[in-house]
């Protein structure tokens, strides 16, 4: 979650009993990762998460993650698989995201460690292929390793669901946004607490707006906001509209929510308020250890 999971985020997740991530997004640079990292404090388990496309316009990036020597580093929305090699090398578990039993037979062939299924269901970017349990479904059956599930996981339930289908574990995003430690500005955070499960949608406006290189089959799902309802279905014109991309810049600098994104996957519904990341962790997975003694 680039601007969301910084260093602090990362070490009070590793502090709970999970894998901390630093993540690194689409405005990533080598010198902010080295910011984040120096946020992790003492913790020395952590993990590094990159954006393809974004290293191969800065090796730099990569190789300050690499020199990190991270528990596990996570590379996703591209197609070359080369960098795994590299990790293993440096001693750091390879992980990255699938779509399909396809993109995780790939994954597998070039020695990832570990799969993340991110459903659609997701917020922040990713395909939209099929929803969380379809794509588990398929991937476990596509693959023998390991296999996390990622997408509108935020409650006991829906964590409980995931791990009584197969999952090895999950992989927590929008559920963790509002937390304390994250990097999110409160504008952001209020409206992710306020916000309902239907209030997202799937849209490349901000990035065309940005003039961020994503590929088009990596949409972002954000809360639905009065930018998304003006330009989507027109980002073609948005792409030569200078003012509107200045429009946009002026919101994100002010924390404008009707403006800026906010990353948000389906399960944000269930945020009810900020609660440090510790005790978020504790709380769902104690619920669901619950549920799933009363299921067995």
């Amino acid at each position: 979650m680039g601007g969301v999971a910084g260093g602090r985020l990362a070490a009070a997740v590793t502090a709970a009993g999970g894998l901390g991530m630093v993540g690194m997004g689409s405005t990533a640079t080598a010198a902010s990762l080295a910011s984040e990292l120096a946020a992790l404090g003492t913790v020395t388990r952590f993990g590094i998460g990159l954006v393809d496309w974004v290293i191969r316009d800065q090796p730099d990036l990569f190789e300050a993650a690499l020199a990190a020597r991270p528990t596990m580093l996570s590379v996703s929305f591209g197609t070359d698989l080369s960098w795994v090699d590299r990790a293993h090398a440096a001693g750091t578990l390879a992980v990255t995201q699938v779509y399909d039993a396809d993109t995780a037979r790939r994954a597998h062939d070039a020695g990832v460690d570990l799969l993340v299924a991110r459903g659609a269901e997701g917020g922040g970017h990713g395909e939209i292929r099929l929803a969380t349990l379809p794509l588990l479904d398929v991937v476990l059956d596509a693959v023998p390793g390991p296999v996390l599930a990622a997408g509108g996981i935020g409650s006991p339930r829906s964590l409980a669901a995931v791990l009584a289908a197969g999952a090895a574990g999950a992989w927590l995003g929008t559920c963790l946004s509002a937390c304390p430690e994250a990097l999110t500005g409160e504008s952001s955070r209020q409206a992710l607490i306020e916000a309902a499960g239907t209030d997202t949608v799937t849209t490349r406006v901000f990035d065309v707006g940005q003039r961020l290189d994503w590929p088009e089959r990596f949409p972002s799902r954000v809360l639905r906001n009065a930018f998304t309802g003006r330009w989507a279905g027109h980002e073609d014109a948005l792409a030569a509209d200078l003012r509107a991309s200045a429009e946009l810049a002026a919101g994100i600098a002010a924390g404008d929510q009707r403006l800026a994104p906010v990353d948000a996957g389906q399960g944000v519904g269930m945020l009810i308020d900020s609660r440090p990341a510790g005790v978020l962790i504790e709380e769902l997975c104690a619920g669901a250890q619950r549920l799933l003694s009363r299921w067995a």
